[in-house]
């Protein structure tokens, strides 16, 4: 089998790429590069070419049909807690950090449901449903400084796994930037409903491989 090949970034695709998301978002800083080219697995580092820090869905859907189209490597990346190498950008290229998508959007009382950003803190969502009456189970080893992204890329459960399940049981629908750039929404925010494949399950646990979580809406329970 042909190993694909990738193009590297340049000084024009830099240009561009500030151009795109404010320059700001957009960082070759070596501290930053040394930062973001390592997570919590043991003795691993793959630096990235360029770190861009989007804040919005569409400046992602932008970046993505960008690189997509110059054939430019895109690693998404959370809070970088991970054990597994998800978030190492192993063909160099570009490093998506979501960091910047940190906002609770909703808790829905009534309906029993959360709708967050995926860069929102584990132990922080947590705490925020507790105030409402609502639990949300879910709460791998690192849950004060993991992302929901994170926890999404690897369907992380926790101790309350046993009883409650796995991050994966509490995923009613999730809006994803695939690499193309094509905004998608992956299912309903209800507790059934009878169309389609189950998108929604088959991101879970994808470790980022299939597209880039934008929002997500969980089940809550009292």
């Amino acid at each position: 089998m042909t190993e694909l090949s990738y193009n590297s970034v340049t000084s024009i695709t830099l240009a561009e790429l500030e151009e795109m998301l404010g320059s700001d978002a957009v960082t070759v800083d070596k501290e930053q590069l040394d930062k973001y080219g390592q997570d919590e697995t043991e003795d691993l580092c793959y630096h990235p070419e360029v770190v861009v820090k989007p804040y919005n869905v569409e400046q992602v859907s932008e970046l993505m049909k960008y690189c997509h189209h110059h054939r430019i490597p895109v690693t998404t990346r959370g809070a970088g807690t991970g054990l597994s190498g998800g978030a190492l950008p192993i063909k160099g290229g570009v490093l998506l950090s979501m960091e910047k998508f940190n906002r609770i959007l909703d808790i829905d009382t009534r309906n029993l449901q959360g709708t967050v950003e995926p860069g929102v803190i584990n132990y922080i969502f947590q705490e925020e449903v507790k105030k409402h009456g609502l639990f949300y189970p879910p709460d791998p080893a690192s849950w004060g400084s993991c992302s929901l992204g994170g926890n999404i890329a690897h369907s992380s459960g926790g101790p309350k796994a046993v009883k409650y399940g796995t991050t994966r049981d509490y995923v009613l629908n999730l809006e994803v930037v695939l690499a193309n750039g094509e905004i998608i929404w992956t299912g309903a925010d209800t507790l059934k409903y009878s169309t389609g494949y189950n998108l929604t399950h088959l991101f879970v646990g994808s470790e980022g491989t299939l597209g880039v979580v934008t929002k997500i809406v969980f089940k809550l329970i009292p």
